[in-house]
């Protein structure tokens, strides 16, 4: 586990080890926010622990997406006290009706977890619930805002925004390539447009993995996407038998690229 990095006043990014992930901790005069707990519940303890050093306020929970390694750890909260786990609503949807299904994901790292066996292995759905408006939360001399900008890494994508700091999830990854297999490839680089639009508000943007980042960082990643959309709708005009044959063009890892090119033909046949 690595030190808090503080990323504005009283808003913090803890970085786990196993998936580096990007934890937020946005800490109020009555109540604190934490922004995603982890893999599971070993994970979770972690994070549970190091928000412990920081802060003993009562918690309120923000799930960013519905990928494991941003809700396994929720049970851990719970059994701390946690009452209050906020989510877009397609979030929610996605982890009690499949969140089963991505135990298979953590079988070395959370064995109990994957077996569903032991403590706080249970999944804990997001009970508080972000639809297409934002939705204040008031954690006293701080408000959160919990923002939905459109499809884009998920259908889910849920954004934190504080009087200094933008906590992206995994719709902004800095340091390997984007992860596309729940992704909306063409509406992902829309979404990081309008994340980009909102540069003069934020000081700070934390994304789902990697080091806080610029605005240029994610202007550059929407114009990048936008690109790879666009020679991948052109390569498979050009050979429609065999779309694979876009992967050497595309900007990404060979694996990124056959997920781009299947989320892309998928969304844009169920238009």
């Amino acid at each position: 586990m690595s030190r808090w990095l503080e990323v504005g006043p009283d808003n913090y990014v803890l970085t786990t080890q196993d998936s580096w992930l990007n934890t937020g901790l946005v800490v109020g005069t009555e109540r604190a926010m934490v922004i995603d707990t982890g893999g599971g519940p070993r994970q979770g303890r972690e994070i549970l622990a190091a928000v412990r050093e920081k802060t003993g306020l009562p918690l309120v929970v923000v799930n960013t997406h519905a990928h494991y390694d941003h809700f396994f750890g929720n049970a851990v909260f719970a059994a701390d006290g946690v009452t209050e786990f906020w989510a877009h609503e397609n979030c929610a949807a996605e982890i009690e009706e499949n969140g089963d299904e991505q135990r298979r994901f953590v079988t070395l790292a959370e064995p109990e977890m994957a077996a569903g066996e032991g403590t706080d292995v249970e999944l804990v759905v997001p009970n508080a619930i972000v639809k297409d408006q934002p939705v204040l939360v008031d954690l006293g001399g701080q408000v959160a805002t919990l923002f939905y900008l459109g499809r884009g890494h998920t259908d889910g994508d849920l954004l934190v925004g504080t009087s200094s700091t933008v906590f992206a999830g995994d719709l902004v990854e800095q340091g390997s390539h984007p992860s596309f297999e729940d992704s909306f490839p063409e509406d992902w680089a829309d979404a990081l447009r309008h994340l980009s639009a909102l540069r003069h508000r934020y000081e700070f943007l934390v994304p789902g993995h990697g080091e806080p980042c610029s605005d240029q960082f994610v202007k550059t990643m929407a114009n990048t996407m936008t690109t790879a959309v666009r020679q991948a709708i052109q390569a498979t005009r050009e050979t429609p038998d065999d779309a694979t044959k876009a992967i050497p063009i595309l900007p990404y890892g060979p694996e990124q690229s056959r997920w781009f090119i299947k989320r892309l033909q998928d969304t844009r046949a169920h238009r």
